[in-house]
């Protein structure tokens, strides 16, 4: 197995399988200097899926990806070459489908899946009707969908796991202490810790990096501006609740709407008519109450402050016990995660635009920004609780790449200019019907420019449904779609426009570029374990899936590195791999202490393991000049101390 390093994830689908990665994205991985190949879900999914969660049978490797033997081909070839592998898991749903001859079979379908007898409702992942709750906390149901995995482990194939949206599950912590009693040495969860929250003593390696890369984002922000921006979107848009407000509603209204069966059934155990209401107003996505060890943390007791007295008491196992009660337990704490995923990431993300770089998975839009102090107090309880915990900038989840969250935060520093531009723009082309909705335009425009106009109207038409404010995926609006994507397609043929558009936008560009470098050197630096996601290891301007599963150029990746000396668009390449070999060269410094450097609100530092210094400036146009700098063409300095 090869030190954890770096990993890199390849996304893959029927056009790129394992033995296209093995042939074309290998070296280039290798070259680069990551560790480990971090593959998306490779069972046997739902034919023609193009992201591979949608499993039908976990017992075998996907036929369309190219089969067990070439997935044993690319492991073989990853650890010839170095690198070991890390493969993502979907323990907790199944995709409901005659190819699946577990849902498929009457005899098996009550076993494996969470049905609701008395209705013959099956539990959903989130408000998808194809994908069904697997009872993966049943033994046998846990031994037969995880054999082919462990087999993989076992046979030293597979170094590690990702487990896909762990909170779905009955009993989280049980799940993974069984996955480290079977021999399992390291697992990362798909855990969303809001702000404030912590990760549970589990027995994994950390979550999959969101906290990071809000983090990271937020950082780079310009605080001096959160007054003004916010006052430019109440202007321009009239919205001027706080995002805890916005998120609060959202959250209650898809409990009323899209939860119904859920709330139906957990109200056949306890007929309490403020469920919803309780649901939306936690805070976190779940508590981890066991009722079948009467196992209660402190976490739960002070998450549960927000519930009304008689749910708190049932949902913390106090007063009267009995098994209705304790199935109610376990299936509140399944069904308050899907209405923070739905009702805040998917809802109230895509009806409050004050600065969408801060609209992120794991995020919250209400907090502006950090400074250096709350970068370091993360990055040192990081390095004692989880110091291979994945770092992230970009998944197939987020809602952003990092580089358009970098453009969009700098728009913080520029907020004058900002203000008169969109006003400007406004004048130039009459706006759109809904002022909110075209305020998202033009933070879209100026964070992914150039993107060509399908792109961009496939983003738009995902955005407003998600919304659900103008029209919806349930019931289109199509005539207001259509409006909203005939706006867009006309800035493209307007002159007067694009030539106020244009050179502002080459501006913050360049800001932006200076952000996403400073936080790159910052994940590859920090503790944890640095993740890069397949093609952002050059700019990368995606927007939310599907745009961001779009397949990356391995052709141009291999002529970057043969590149002696890097041009703008491989800058980040080259830092990469020059970080990469600086952590091969020095493990003990990048495994070692971290200690913060006081340099004032502008510039964030640290010496890693006494050896490697790192320095970063946080506003645009500001430069570190130092001798000897192993960067001297980047802004930071990182160096090596003698």
């Amino acid at each position: 197995m090869s030190d954890f390093r770096c990993t890199y994830r390849l996304q893959l689908n029927e056009s790129f399988g394992f033995r296209a990665a093995r042939e074309t994205a290998l070296p280039y991985v290798q070259e680069l200097g990551a560790s480990h190949l971090y593959l998306s879900p490779s069972l046997q999914a739902r034919k023609g899926s193009l992201h591979g969660y949608d499993v039908v049978d976990p017992t075998r490797v996907s036929d369309e990806l190219g089969g067990e033997e070439e997935l044993r081909a690319l492991c073989d070839a990853a650890r010839a070459a170095g690198l070991g592998v890390i493969l993502d898991v979907v323990p907790n749903h199944m995709a409901v489908s005659e190819e699946n001859r577990f849902w498929s079979d009457p005899g098996l379908r009550a076993k494996f899946f969470d049905i609701d007898p008395s209705s013959g409702r099956h539990r959903r992942f989130f408000d998808v009707d194809e994908l069904a709750g697997v009872r993966v906390e049943d033994p046998e149901v846990f031994e037969v969908t995880h054999a082919k995995v462990l087999e993989l482990v076992h046979d030293g194939l597979v170094d590690g796991l990702r487990i896909d949206h762990p909170d779905g599950l009955a009993n989280p912590r049980e799940y993974l202490e069984r996955l480290r009693a079977r021999g399992v040495p390291h697992v990362w969860v798909e855990k969303i810790l809001e702000p404030g929250e912590r990760l549970r003593s589990w027995p994994v390696a950390g979550t999959t990096g969101y906290e990071f890369a809000n983090d990271s984002t937020a950082l780079f922000v310009d605080p001096s501006g959160e007054e003004p921006m916010t006052e430019i979107y109440a202007e321009l848009t009239g919205e001027r609740r706080t995002f805890a407000e916005i998120a609060h509603e959202a959250k209650l209204e898809v409990a009323r709407t899209t939860f119904v069966p859920e709330f139906e059934r957990l109200r056949a155990l306890d007929d309490d008519p403020r469920l919803e209401e309780a649901a939306a107003a936690l805070h976190v996505y779940r508590t981890y109450v066991e009722p079948a060890g009467g196992r209660v943390e402190d976490d739960d007791r002070r998450v549960s402050e927000v519930l009304h007295e008689e749910l708190r008491r049932i949902v913390l196992l106090e007063g009267e016990r009995s098994p209705r009660r304790d199935e109610f337990v376990v299936r509140w704490q399944q069904a308050t995660g899907p209405v923070m995923a739905k009702g805040v990431e998917d809802t109230a993300f895509y009806r409050y635009f004050r600065l969408t770089a801060l609209n992120e998975v794991g995020g919250d839009p209400g907090r502006f920004s950090i400074g250096p102090d709350e970068l370091h107090a993360a990055a040192l309880e990081r390095l004692a609780r989880h110091p291979l915990q994945l770092l992230a900038s970009q998944t197939h989840d987020t809602k952003r790449a990092g580089d358009v969250r970098a453009r969009i935060g700098a728009l913080a520093g520029m907020h004058e200019r900002w203000a008169a531009r969109v006003r400007r723009w406004r004048d130039l082309t009459g706006g759109m019907d809904d002022p909110n909705e075209e305020y998202l335009v033009w933070q879209t425009l100026v964070g992914a420019w150039p993107i060509v106009p399908q792109r961009l109207e496939l983003y738009l038409e995902k955005a407003l449904r998600e919304g659900k404010r103008t029209t919806n995926w349930i019931e289109p609006n199509e005539r207001h779609e259509a409006r909203a994507k005939a706006f867009v397609r006309s800035l493209y043929d307007n002159r007067p426009f694009l030539d106020d558009f244009e050179p502002f936008v080459q501006d913050v560009m360049l800001a932006g570029e200076h952000a996403s470098l400073g936080a790159l050197l910052l994940r590859l630096t920090s503790p944890g374990l640095p993740d890069i996601y397949q093609g952002d290891a050059f700019w990368s301007l995606n927007l939310v899936d599907p745009d961001n599963r779009r397949g990356v150029d391995w052709r141009r990746a291999r002529r970057a590195a043969e590149q002696s000396v890097p041009r703008r668009d491989t800058l980040k390449f080259h830092l990469i791999r020059r970080v990469l070999r600086l952590r091969a060269e020095h493990p003990e410094a990048f495994s070692g202490s971290y200690e913060p450097l006081e340099l004032g609100p502008d510039r964030v530092g640290f010496v890693r393991g006494g050896r490697i210094r790192v320095v970063v400036p946080l506003r645009p146009g500001d430069w570190i000049e130092v001798a000897g700098d192993l960067l001297p063409q980047y802004p930071q300095e990182l160096s090596l101390l003698r």
